[in-house]
């Protein structure tokens, strides 16, 4: 130590040296630092473009320029510094949802409408409670009725519920369940929605009090004494349950319920059970629990007529009824109600509920004068006429799959049958009911004949039989030894001519020779 510092003392600083070594170094570790990141920043600038939409589909991304697709727009900076990149809310009139932070042309490419600003910040994007049938939804009120149309149930849709966890909880109020209670002292129940459970109200009685010694130097005074209805519900339990021990248990007796399709139990305080079967009704598990439709007796049938089981299937043709002689076959095993046989019964044939069938009405097959064209239904047991447009002017049509009918009246489209000159035109049924006929005049005539107010002096008919007039001259030429031979149009001699000229006549409509749909003939 000694040494060192004779050797600073003789004039040689060496801590000034080193500063100035440093000061160099560090200028030049300055200048390569700055160097690299001038490099690198230039590097990025040539290399980050933001792409409209890259080769791979993807929208709006910060990439290379190589990966943009050329068909759209690109540019060397950030994506959240573009016009055509920038964010906002895309709603879709369809299906009545809102998309967050969506680009404004991949919006529009998806036929979506864009708006700038965030979902709760536009009216279309609103939401509120749906509630459809049990469920619940927290959407937009568009989506809602979206729902309701691929359901097919009814909606409520509730503005003034403004979040999703009080939407849900909303929807769980209509489930169903034992409320349990005390009613003059005895435990009770009612089987009802866990809301009107909710809603019950307490009760007050009045009780008269009286004071002193034997009464003698008493006071009377009135107490109100308010007994609390307090409940309990027990969600899908029913009240005849042994486990609830309230007053209700099971019967023989049984219920249509209104909007549903099935016979039900009935317990001893009125409330409705599980779907009848006779097979349950000493079974205490059955009088326990709600068992739905699918886990019930005979589920996927019709049940119609049963003794023993209430499922009924309105769409498979049964439903709840009061028991009748005059139209059950059979009386139920236990109670009043059965399900109901909707087939029907028609000119000795039987259809099922539902089935729709032409009608073989007088005439129709041959388009005579005043027949007309009728659909038939079948629907809750009773055969229904449903006629279709006068003067022919609709037709029916029948079709059958796995043995079910379906029938339609459909618009006859003869009218610009005349005006058809190509056989492939006039046999097209995509545009028109006509048919091909062969005859002096007209060639293509309405497949199925139109009728007329022919006795109408103004009316379209006289025109339009008119044009199916022939007339047909035959030439003769006298023989020598007297009488005369045909030698022109001799085809046109006898009936067969005037016949084959008829049906042409008849094609068109109510023209011609005819009888009319009650085996009249027509004269003039």
């Amino acid at each position: 130590m000694e040494e060192i510092k004779e050797n600073t003392k003789g004039g040689v600083d060496l801590s000034k040296e080193y500063k100035m070594f440093n000061k160099k170094n560090l200028i030049i570790l300055i200048f390569a630092g700055f160097f690299i990141a001038s490099i690198f920043f230039v590097s990025s600038i040539e290399t980050s473009y933001c792409c409209e939409k890259t080769k791979s589909n993807a929208w709006c991304q910060n990439t290379k320029q190589e990966n943009c697709d050329a068909n759209y727009q690109k540019a060397p900076t950030s994506c959240e510094s573009t016009s055509y990149c920038r964010l906002g809310t895309c709603y879709d009139s369809q299906e009545g949802t809102c998309m967050e932070n969506s680009p404004e042309r991949v919006c529009n490419e998806e036929g979506g409408i864009w708006a700038e600003g965030k979902p709760d910040e536009i009216p279309q994007c609103k939401l509120g409670c749906c509630l459809i049938g049990d469920q619940a939804a927290f959407v937009t009120q568009t989506r809602c009725k979206k729902l309701s149309a691929l359901y097919g149930l009814e909606i409520n849709f509730r503005t003034d519920i403004n979040n999703e966890i009080e939407c849900i909880a909303s929807a769980t109020s209509e489930v169903k369940g034992a409320c349990v209670f005390e009613k003059e002292f005895e435990k009770t129940c009612q089987f009802v929605t866990k809301k009107e459970c909710s809603e019950m109200k307490s009760t007050t009685a009045t009780t008269t009090e009286t004071g002193g010694f034997l009464g003698l130097f008493s006071s009377k005074k009135n107490i109100t004494t308010s007994i609390s209805a307090e409940t309990n519900f027990h969600e899908g339990y029913l009240c005849s349950s042994d486990e609830l021990g309230a007053n209700c248990g099971p019967t023989e007796q049984t219920a249509c319920v209104e909007g549903k399709d099935e016979v039900y139990f009935k317990d001893s305080c009125g409330n409705i059970a599980n779907i009848y079967d006779s097979s349950k009704i000493n079974d205490k598990g059955y009088w326990n629990k709600v068992i739905g439709k699918t886990e019930s007796c005979n589920s996927g049938k019709s049940n119609a007529n049963s003794q023993t089981c209430g499922n009924c299937d309105y769409f498979l043709g049964s439903t709840c009824k009061a028991y009748k002689s005059s139209k059950d076959k059979k009386r139920p095993t236990y109670g009043d109600n059965i399900c109901r046989d909707l087939s029907c019964e028609y000119e000795g044939k039987t259809y099922q509920h539902g089935e729709t069938w032409c009608a073989d009405s007088k005439g129709v097959k041959n388009n005579f004068p005043g027949s007309r064209y009728f659909r038939l239904v079948c629907y809750n047991s009773e055969v229904l006429v449903e006629p279709c447009a006068d003067f022919r002017q609709e037709t029916c049509i029948q079709d059958e799959i796995n043995g079910f009918k379906t029938a339609a009246c459909r618009v006859n489209k003869w009218q610009d049958c005349s005006s058809q000159t190509e056989k492939q035109d006039c046999e097209n049924e995509d545009r028109r009911n006509c048919k091909w006929v062969e005859g002096d005049k007209i060639k293509c005539a309405p497949k199925f004949a139109p009728g007329f107010d022919f006795w109408n002096s103004e009316g379209d008919s006289q025109s339009i039989c008119s044009s199916a007039s022939a007339t047909c001259t035959v030439k003769y030429e006298k023989g020598l030894a007297g009488g005369k031979k045909c030698v022109e149009n001799c085809e046109c001699i006898g009936q067969g001519w005037k016949d084959k000229q008829n049906q042409v006549c008849l094609s068109l409509g109510d023209c011609g020779s005819k009888t009319n749909f009650l085996g009249i003939q027509g004269y003039s």
